[in-house]
């Protein structure tokens, strides 16, 4: 299964995915050479007009049906219809339009980056610039408003902060004490009033980008030497006794000292800030891309939508400061 929905359209194979200028790191969809608007940015995308819809299921006659089971349905950009997922009674759909203009709504306007669905058109997103980038010792991060939902009832309407790494496109979401990184809408409740909500939460991303160019900034002038590199690694994934935990451990470590002498790392070598994005560069590329969901896993990892990976982004990261001990 593929991370970005694709079919055909009048007789082309085309991907629900738009990017600004720069083309996805996965080669699908459609690049755009110029700003564009936001129902442009839909369009584009093949997010416009999908009409999500709940309607109950029908249970034939003598099937046993849980009460006030509903499904999500939508006009697929491909032609007919698609199911989407199963939800309750109370289950509110939120149309890709809305999502976009909440995101519009925050920045008051701004210019739209990305815009795609994953999984079969269960989860949209959109990226927004914000105008504010970090350096580091050389090492360029943009930041975004991530904008994203799920028509499937597995996600609620929600909008992050999300620094990336210019050179390999690495999400880099961390939790940090005291800022807030991401707000919800519940699919149960209504838009109207969450704008001015969200704004406050977020504080427009800067309190989080305070706190996070600070505690990356103490990371990069931290020096870290090759043994120290490898003792991380040791402490991180250390194998078990059997012959396959042996082999795992030493393919993972020797793919880690790959992109530890590469040219994405290169201007923050010898640094505990490199060493933590080696780490998280292996954990969002090399160690999503196997199996079936390979792709999708790499998107969900890299676009903050999963919480598991986040969770294990920051263990990363504690792992690197208890290392160099700040």
């Amino acid at each position: 299964m593929d991370a970005i929905e694709t079919g055909v359209i009048d007789g082309q194979e085309v991907a629900t995915f738009v990017t600004l200028r720069e083309p996805a790191w996965h080669g699908l969809g459609t690049v755009l050479e110029e700003e564009v608007n936001t129902s442009e940015m839909l369009a584009a995308a093949h997010l416009s007009d999908w009409n999500v819809r709940v309607e109950p299921v029908e249970v034939p006659e003598g099937y046993f049906a849980f009460k006030d089971q509903f499904r999500t349905v939508r006009t697929s950009p491909f032609g007919g219809s698609d199911i989407l997922g199963y939800v309750g009674e109370r289950y509110k759909p939120f149309q890709n339009e809305e999502l976009f203009a909440f995101g519009d709504a925050l920045l008051d306007g701004g210019r739209w980056e990305t815009g795609g669905s994953i999984k079969n058109g269960t989860k949209v997103f959109g990226s927004l610039a914000l105008d504010r980038s970090t350096s580091l010792g050389g090492d360029d991060v943009d930041n975004y408003l991530l904008v994203s939902t799920s028509h499937d009832g597995s996600a609620a309407i929600q909008a992050s902060v999300t620094p990336i790494r210019v050179v390999c496109a690495n999400t880099l979401n961390i939790a940090l004490s005291g800022a807030k990184q991401t707000f919800k809408i519940r699919h149960t409740q209504s838009m109207q009033g969450k704008v001015q909500a969200a704004r406050e939460a977020l504080a427009l991303a800067d309190t989080y980008i305070d706190l996070w160019e600070e505690e990356m900034s103490v990371l990069a002038d931290t020096t870290i030497t090759n043994i120290q590199f490898e003792e991380l690694i040791q402490s991180i994934y250390a194998p078990n006794d059997t012959k396959a935990g042996v082999t795992r451990f030493e393919k993972r470590k020797d793919v880690l000292w790959d992109i530890w002498v590469s040219e994405t790392i290169k201007p923050i070598f010898g640094t505990a800030y490199g060493a933590y994005n080696a780490l998280n560069e292996e954990l969002m590329w090399n160690r999503g891309g196997r199996g079936d969901n390979s792709m999708e896993n790499v998107a969900a990892s890299r676009s903050g939508f999963n919480p598991v990976w986040n969770a294990e982004n920051n263990g990363l990261l504690k792992a690197v400061k208890s290392l160099v001990q700040v």
